[in-house]
């Protein structure tokens, strides 16, 4: 026996397709599901925010090399021609086209900045491997407790002073 739908319950259905999908009404499993995915959206995101400023940039590769060389003399061919894109498509069929002897000085260009960003990143890790130790010794440490003891010692003795002045 099927049982026949009403009138009420297809206008349900077809408002409940126009609203945004924030709006509908969503079951307990959805619902949890969709908490849990906000979740790790957000710690996504806490991990793109503590991209360090100071870290070195990675070097090119020998295709990006060319590619600045190349964009050079294709400005001043095609001054025109001012879509990125155009330039990225020209310089990636000239790479194509280019023998392996042509790509050579751009790979020994390529691995001289990878030489020099490898140093420049032992450099870097050495320098946060040493800020870390000093801000794990920095929560653990007592002094800001005795100090403030003092503090509070030494504001009573001052206000003792101030009284003896007044007499």
């Amino acid at each position: 026996m099927k049982v026949a739908k009403g009138k009420a319950s297809t206008r349900k259905d077809k408002t409940e397709v126009s609203k945004p999908v924030e709006e509908r009404k969503v079951g307990k499993r959805k619902a949890a599901l969709k908490a849990d995915n906000s979740r790790v959206k957000l710690t996504k995101k806490a991990k793109s925010d503590k991209k360090d400023p100071n870290k070195p940039k990675r070097p090119p590769s020998p295709f990006f090399v060319f590619l600045e060389e190349f964009r050079k003399t294709y400005k001043e061919q095609h001054p025109n021609v001012k879509a990125v894109s155009a330039v990225g498509k020209a310089g990636g069929g000239k790479w194509k086209s280019l023998s392996a002897a042509e790509k050579a000085p751009y790979e020994a260009k390529s691995a001289q900045l990878k030489a020099e960003y490898e140093k420049l990143m032992v450099a870097y890790n050495k320098k946060q491997e040493s800020t870390d130790d000093d801000e794990d010794e920095g929560p653990g440490r007592s002094k800001p407790a005795a100090n403030d003891e003092d503090d509070e010692e030494s504001g009573e003795d001052e206000e003792d002073d101030d009284d003896e002045d007044d007499d």
